[in-house]
Order: C-alpha cells, then sequence, then structure tokens
C-alpha cells in the first residue's frame, strides 16, 4: 500500500561453501557418466574392483615389508615412480578427468584461492588417491618403528597424497590450453611409445635387479628421499633412525614443495581465468607449405588413383591423431621387442619378424579410419576394378614405410647378434609375413568393418568389439596359416643340413609375399564393390 513501511528483507542465505559444490559436482560427474550406458558401468565396476585388489595386494605387500633391511629402498622409490605418474597422466590422458579442465570454470565468479581450495579438494575423491593413499600408508608402516616414527608416518601420508593430487593439477593447469587445443591433442600419441619404451625399460630392469640384487639400488634410493614427496617417506625412515634432525629437513622440503605448486597452480588459474585463448590463432593462419609438401609427395607417388590413395592414407597417417597414434606405437615397439631381448642376451634374429607384424596389423580395418568421410571414398567406388585399385593404393601406401623400417630392423637386430648369415633368411621371412598380413587385412577390412571413435581414447565404437576381434585375431591366424609353406621350407632347410642355401629365401619370401598380396587383395576387391553400404554404415557408427 502506499506510504505503507517497506517489509523487512529477509536475510540472505549463508552462502554454500565451494569446496563442498566442487565435491558434490565431482561426485555428480561420475554418477551421470555411468548412467550413460550399461557396457560403461560393467567396465567402471571392473576396473574399480581390479584397481581395489591392486591396492590391497599393494598395502599387503609394503606391509609384509616392515623389518626388511630393503624397506626403505622400495619404499622411496616406489613412492617417486608413483609421483612420476601423476606428473605425466594429465599430458597424456587429458580428457580422463572432466575437472582437469579449469578453462570451464572461467565464466565463474570464483577467486583463485578459494578454487584452488575446492578443486585440491575435490580431486582426492577417485580411484587414483585411494590408490596413493593406500601406498603411502603401507610404506609408512613399513617404515615406521617407534611413537615418533608413527606420528611422522601420520603426516607423511597426508603429505605424499597432498602433493602428488597438487603436481598433476598443477602440470595440467599449466599446460590446458595445448592439451585442449586440436593440435595439442597430438601429445596424446607419445602415450603408447613411452608405454611401450616404459614396459621394456621396466622389464629389463626387473631382469637386471633379480641378478644382481636390490642393494645396487642404494644410491638411487639416497637421492630420491630428498626429493618430494618420497621425502616425507624418507623422514619417517629417519625418525626411526634417530635422525630427527634429517627428518626435519625433509618434511619441511615436502611442505614448501607442496606450497610451491600450489602457487603455480593458483597462478596458471589466474592466468586461465583472465586471459583471452589465443592457442587457436595460429591454427587460422594459411599453411604456407601445403603446395610444396603436396607437390613433392605427388611427385614421389604414382599417377592415377593408385597416387592419390597413398597420398591420402599418408596424411592420415601424419595428421590423424587415432591413425598416427597406432602408427607411432606399432613403429616403437616393432623395434624395442628385438632390441631389447638382444640387448638382455636372450633373444634371437628371428624376433626382427616382429616389426613386419607389428606393421601389418595396420592393413586391418582400413576403412574404419576414414570413420563418416568414408562416404567420399564409396562415391568413387562403382566396379570391382575401383575396389582392386583402392586396396591396393592402401597396401602400397603401408609399404612405402613398412619394407624400409622392416629391413632396418632386421639388419639392427642381426648386428647386436652378430648372426650376419641369417639375414637374407629373416628377411625373407619378414617379407613373407607382411604380404600375408596385407592380404588378410585387406580381407578382413571388408568382411569385419568397425568404426573408430574420433573423440576419447578408444580405438573401438560400442557395441563392435566382437568385430574388432575377429578381425584382428582371425585375420592373424589365417596370415600365420599362409605364412606356413615359407616357415616349412624354412625348418626344412636347417634339418637337412643345407644351411647354407637359407640365402634363398630372402627371393622367395619376397616373391611370396607378394603374390599372397596381389590374391588376397584381388579376392577383397569384389567384396568391397558389393558391400559399400553396409561397410560406410559400419564404419559411421562412432
Amino acid at each position: 500500500m502506499p506510504g505503507a513501511p517497506a517489509p523487512a528483507a529477509s536475510p540472505a542465505p549463508p552462502p554454500r561453501g565451494v569446496t563442498r559444490v566442487f565435491v558434490r559436482l565431482k561426485l555428480s560427474l561420475l554418477r551421470n557418466g555411468l548412467r550413460q550406458s550399461a557396457g560403461r558401468r560393467a567396465a567402471y565396476i571392473a576396473s574399480v574392483a581390479l584397481a581395489l585388489l591392486c591396492t590391497a595386494l599393494q598395502l599387503l605387500g609394503l606391509v609384509a615389508l616392515r623389518g626388511n633391511t630393503h624397506a626403505a629402498i622400495v619404499c622411496v622409490l616406489l613412492t617417486a615412480v608413483l609421483a612420476l605418474g601423476w606428473a605425466v597422466m594429465p599430458l597424456f590422458f587429458p580428457s580422463g578427468d572432466e575437472t582437469l579442465d579449469a578453462t570451464r570454470l572461467v565464466m565463474l565468479p570464483l577467486r583463485p584461492r578459494p578454487l584452488v581450495r575446492a578443486l585440491l579438494v575435490a580431486s582426492l575423491v577417485g580411484i587414483g588417491p585411494l590408490f596413493t593413499l593406500c601406498l603411502a600408508v603401507g610404506a609408512a608402516v613399513a617404515l615406521a618403528h617407534g611413537a615418533a616414527a608413527a606420528v611422522t608416518g601420520v603426516l607423511a601420508v597426508v603429505l605424499t597424497l597432498l602433493v602428488c593430487v597438487a603436481l598433476a593439477r598443477a602440470v595440467a593447469a599449466a599446460n590446458i590450453r595445448l592439451l585442449t587445443s586440436r593440435k595439442g591433442r597430438d601429445l596424446a600419441v607419445l602415450s603408447g611409445l613411452v608405454i611401450a619404451v616404459g614396459a621394456q625399460v621396466v622389464n629389463f630392469g626387473a631382469q637386471k635387479l633379480g641378478s644382481s640384487g636390490l642393494d645396487t639400488l642404494d644410491p638411487a634410493a639416497d637421492v630420491v628421499r630428498w626429493l618430494p614427496p618420497a621425502a616425507a617417506l624418507g623422514a619417517v625412515d629417519s625418525v626411526s633412525d634417530g635422525a630427527y634432525a634429517r627428518a626435519a629437513a625433509q618434511l619441511v622440503l615436502c611442505a614448501a614443495a607442496l606450497a610451491a605448486l600450489l602457487a603455480l597452480w593458483q597462478r596458471s588459474l589466474t592466468r586461465l581465468m583472465t586471459t583471452p585463448d589465443g592457442s587457436t590463432l595460429a591454427a587460422a593462419a594459411p599453411d604456407k607449405g601445403t603446395s610444396r609438401t603436396s607437390g613433392a609427395l605427388a611427385g614421389v607417388l604414382p599417377s592415377g588413383r593408385t597416387g592419390t590413395v597413398m597420398e591420402r592414407s599418408l596424411r592420415y597417417v601424419w595428421r590423424d591423431p587415432k591413425t598416427k597414434a597406432a602408427w607411432v606405437t606399432s613403429l616403437a615397439i616393432g623395434l624395442i621387442v628385438p632390441v631389447f631381448n638382444a640387448l638382455q642376451g636372450t633373444g634371437t634374429v628371428y624376433f626382427a619378424c616382429f616389426a613386419a607384424g607389428m606393421l601389418g596389423v595396420l592393413m586391418y580395418n582400413q576403412f574404419g579410419q576414414d570413420t563418416s568421410a568414408f562416404w567420399m571414398v564409396a562415391m568413387t567406388i562403382s566396379s570391382p576394378r575401383d575396389a582392386y585399385v583402392e586396396l591396393r593404393g592402401r597396401a602400397f601406401a603401408l609399404l612405402l614405410i613398412t619394407l624400409p623400417y622392416a629391413t632396418l630392423v632386421t639388419g639392427v637386430t642381426t648386428a647386436m647378434l652378430g648372426d650376419w648369415p641369417a639375414l637374407p633368411e629373416v628377411l625373407g621371412l619378414s617379407f613373407a609375413l607382411l604380404g600375408a598380413m596385407l592380404a588378410t587385412g585387406a580381407w578382413s577390412s571388408t568382411r569385419f568393418p568397425y568404426s573408430i571413435p574420433q573423440e576419447g581414447y578408444k580405438n573401438v565404437a560400442p557395441g563392435q568389439a566382437g568385430l574388432a576381434w575377429i578381425s584382428i585375431l582371425g585375420g592373424m591366424v589365417a596370415a600365420a596359416l599362409l605364412c606356413a609353406p615359407v616357415l616349412a621350407v624354412t625348418i626344412w632347410l636347417h634339418a637337412s643340413g643345407a644351411a647354407s642355401w637359407t640365402w634363398l629365401l630372402l627371393p622367395l619370401g619376397t616373391a611370396y609375399g607378394a603374390a599372397v598380396t596381389e590374391l588376397g587383395i584381388r579376392l577383397a576387391a569384389p567384396r568391397l564393390a558389393r558391400r559399400l553400404p553396409e561397410i560406410l554404415t559400419a564404419v559411421s557408427k562412432g
């Protein structure tokens, strides 16, 4: 009413804590992700069960080390390796956790310091932090002897967990512009190479440790125990030995590292919140080298449709992240397996055939890498002849890289083992294996095509995993059967004492591989021409 006193404003409800909101957001992201499909729920539950089993075994194993003379070495080095994993995983798997991308928060009226605190607490929700917590608890139990060491162990566990999480977040925030850009996603291509090399290095190191013992790691442990977060667990061992001053210095070092990481994280968030995103400006500039590259490549390749198909396939290898990742992984593993086995003294020159086998697998599911763009290729195929030239061009593109690479790996392996007389024989076997895999790959690509999703890190679209297994495993078994004649000749020459004639396997294997490849492509071409609509539907599901 006019003249009536205005009603007293009701007090505003107290603002909900930012930390609480972000924890609920993290839980909602996990819950909504599981609601997408039953297959995703099953995969998540299976991964959680496997992670919990590994965590429990890791915890029991570390507790069992209590009182062992090498407990400090194992715990300190294991913590350092775990921290390294926290540092590099955001670079290789930026989409593994949606909350890693701080650019999604730029429109929110949040100050950096409360945001850092909220994100840090929310980051403690997940399987990774639980695994890290259990490992730190197990290491502290193994190293703590006495009440003072037990109290130090509690502080060390907290510092270890916080340093690992803050390290991952600081690295992700500092590189998030790169990781979320189109070109920056190619960084994930290195994950296959790192995993392949890392697995072989771990295997090589484990064999060396098995023969020489853990005492050889003492110098490395003495250095690592002063590097955060391993220094926190080193402090527990120092208190158990009565070195309180050294333990205090190690704890202070870890606390300083945590403060520095939080400051770096806060600075990166401030820069993200206040500066425009210029990561794509370079992409808008014209590519001045495109015409020169295209002309140089066209001058080397054959003319006609064969050269066009080869150029397209090679451009996929260079530009498409999924195709590039497959090639990098295959090239790395194909070289690492024979070389590392030769270094360990347990390999033979026949391991060089692994290079041809790894690259031959890339012939399978040729049309899946095209995804929905395959319809443009399908429009140019109107007869079995067109299909034959298409398959032949794709095979030639693979051979352009595989033949010199297999020759190089075979030469390196032979030189390391000093078995030069076996070089022609192994090259012949490699070329025969490569031809068999190209033949079965061409047929399998037309019989069992499946889609490769462009987003994320899955290589098979949901519901097509069975097709992928049949295509690859069935094709590899068929390739092994196709190589049986050349393998039989090899065995016969060695068994009959005619090893001096094994050089004949080089021309024999080369001719056999070329003939099998030609036969496989000719048999697959009519099927490709007939099943174009079905193949297009299958490869477009991603």
